[in-house]
């Protein structure tokens, strides 16, 4: 594989991670709420996420989305669904005051926060389709296994880097406090925009 073509699908693979989607939008809040750290965990499971979605690309599963269609509209339905779930969360308990003291509730656990990153992105099959454009002309099937842990290693690195730095910016002290003084604002407006991307997820 040229190193020309490498970097090349390096970068359209950090756009996608870039572009606007659940994953995103779960870093800010996470930010937000839980702070950096916690923001970071779920980074990890969200560029874990990315690697599934890239392996099944590299072996085929957008080609089995095309003989069997009806297995890409059960994902998306599943998929949307459990993004709907998590909106309706953001939704219900926008009106709640945030609890700052970190004893009286604590942020979750790493381990917990990796599943709602991994869960989050796993919940959209969109990037298995996107993988295989990016992948189709770039990656040859004779290509040698270590260059394909390389391009994995990059998608990884891209989602995760991205992430932790959306988590890092909407942690910061001056971002939390503006969002203490309008969290139900916020939060509606994030439950918002997470139910409308299940239901773009489960209707395009």
């Amino acid at each position: 594989m040229p190193l020309f073509e490498f970097f090349s699908v390096a970068l359209l693979s950090l756009m996608a991670a870039i572009s606007p989607g659940p994953a995103v939008l779960m870093s800010a809040k996470t930010g937000l709420t839980e702070g950096f750290r916690t923001g970071a965990s779920l980074a990890c499971g969200i560029g874990t996420g990315a690697v599934i979605w890239a392996m099944a690309a590299l072996f085929g599963l957008a080609m089995v989305f095309e003989v069997a269609p009806a297995l890409l509209t059960a994902l998306k339905i599943l998929g949307a669904g459990y993004l709907m779930w998590m909106a309706y969360g953001m939704w219900r308990h926008a009106s709640e005051p945030m609890l700052m003291d970190t004893d009286i509730r604590p942020p979750r656990s790493a381990a917990s926060a990796f599943r709602l990153g991994l869960f989050t992105q796993l919940a959209n099959p969109k990037p298995a389709v996107m993988f295989s454009a990016i992948f189709i002309g770039a990656v040859d099937p004779g290509t040698p296994w270590p260059v394909f842990a390389a391009l994995l290693a990059v998608v990884f690195l891209n989602e995760f880097g991205w992430n932790t730095f959306v988590a890092r910016l909407f942690s910061l002290e001056r971002t939390r406090r503006g969002y203490v003084s309008l969290k139900t604002l916020i939060d509606r407006c994030f439950g918002g925009m997470l139910a409308l991307l299940g239901i773009k997820i489960a209707a395009s």
